[in-house]
């Protein structure tokens, strides 16, 4: 149990006192446009946080990763950009540190007014961030956590991870969890502990070997789970079905072959999908029985009989959780099977959760309406280590 929130420690005052804030910030950018944010959907689910911080006069530290720089400066990943996204959300300037723990960042701590905020540069830019030794993540983390009084995690997306600014900084002050953390970590009570059935889960992405464990864990809870996305060719080739040039996991196939015999028909696949000579835009591509995918072809998305069969499904749930595309949205020619899944959802008389990560994405990137969903979570890994059943860092770390 989570033992302190934001809500107690603004009871406790923040008025003239620093207070670090792990936020994630791990925002996509326009690959055709370096520098241009395509989805600043992380910040704003932090901006309660933040702004509760400001109003009530706290001097509030911003820090978040970005990529997976090497534990050096990169200027790829540089948080320049969200900072100056930030204090538009914010609708004032976010100073922001051209480092994490360096001279910069300390002169500008010290400078922190009431009300204002800080955005430290990325905190992967430091090895003691991700390293596997506790010492040398303990040293960074105490170089972080002198710049404040007390720290918040309002990271959901982090949580999983046993870094520094994740784990050991809350070991050193007083730690307290940010609302959207709070609120995460009831929804995802709510579909594990407890939920209402009929339960339908959607499952998509790329591999099956990285859905595994949670599909071990949801089978004996679900009523139907429903598999589109590259993972669904392992399945067809486990069902004997040829898939051509279909993403493939060939050391998977036996696994698969397992979880159709145990789930005893609860594993619905697709009935056809849309195959394509090449993986591009412009390629010629085709709907095909799933049975039927031609060897020169690889699937792409799932067809419309599958999106109709994957909606009767949803249609009389109680509870969907949903984690990963149908198909490569990003691409207009195979978008129409996460989209007919995702307004299939937006339909249901129940309670839907969006587990984060590319399906978050895809929400916003199809132009989706969020409020239509019950909950959009903004951890795609965290939550689906967390419905595995593993214990997640970050959390044990706010329960200490």
């Amino acid at each position: 149990m989570i033992l302190k929130t934001l809500d107690d420690l603004l009871g406790e005052g923040v008025s003239g006192r620093r207070v670090i804030v792990r936020a994630d910030l791990n925002v996509p950018f326009d690959k055709a446009n370096p520098g241009v944010i395509s989805d600043d959907g992380r910040a704003r689910a932090v901006l309660p946080t933040l702004i509760a911080l400001r109003d009530a006069g706290a001097r509030v530290i911003v820090m978040s990763h970005l990529g997976r720089p090497k534990g050096a400066p990169d200027p790829k990943y540089t948080l320049q950009p969200v900072a100056t996204r930030l204090g538009e959300l914010l609708g004032s300037p976010v100073v922001f540190a051209t480092d994490t723990v360096g001279s910069d960042a300390a002169a500008k701590v010290e400078a922190l007014t009431d009300g204002q905020v800080l955005l430290l540069e990325n905190l992967r830019f430091n090895e003691g961030e991700t390293s596997k030794d506790d010492a040398v993540r303990a040293a960074f983390a105490a170089e972080l956590a002198a710049f404040a009084d007390f720290y918040v995690d309002d990271a959901f997306g982090a949580v999983h991870r046993k870094h520094a600014s994740v784990y050991d900084v809350p070991a050193v002050l007083p730690h307290y969890a940010g609302g959207l953390v709070i609120k995460e970590v009831d929804v995802l009570k709510k579909v594990t502990e407890n939920p209402e059935q009929p339960y339908v889960v959607v499952l998509g992405g790329s591999k099956v070997s990285d859905k595994l464990a949670v599909i071990k864990a949801l089978l004996p809870k679900v009523d139907k789970l429903l598999v589109g996305g590259g993972m669904c060719f392992t399945f067809l080739k486990a069902q004997g079905h040829e898939v051509g040039k279909s993403l493939l996991e060939d050391e998977m196939v036996a696994t698969c072959r397992d979880l159709l015999s145990e789930a005893q028909g609860r594993i619905v696949l697709p009935v056809d999908v849309v195959a394509a000579t090449e993986f591009s835009a412009d390629a010629d591509h085709v709907t095909v029985p799933a049975s039927e995918i031609p060897a020169d072809r690889l699937g792409l998305d799932i067809g419309p009989e599958s999106v109709a069969l994957f909606a009767e499904a949803i249609g009389g749930a109680k509870t969907v959780f949903w984690n990963g595309p149908m198909g490569v949205f990003e691409l207009a020619p195979f978008a129409a099977g996460t989209r007919g899944v995702a307004e299939a959802i937006t339909k249901i008389d129940g309670f839907s959760v969006v587990g984060g990560g590319d399906s978050a994405a895809a929400v916003r990137t199809l132009g989706l309406d969020e409020s239509a969903f019950g909950h959009i979570s903004t951890g795609g890994g965290a939550s689906l280590e967390y419905l595995e059943g593993k214990t997640l860092p970050g959390i044990e770390a706010l329960e200490k």
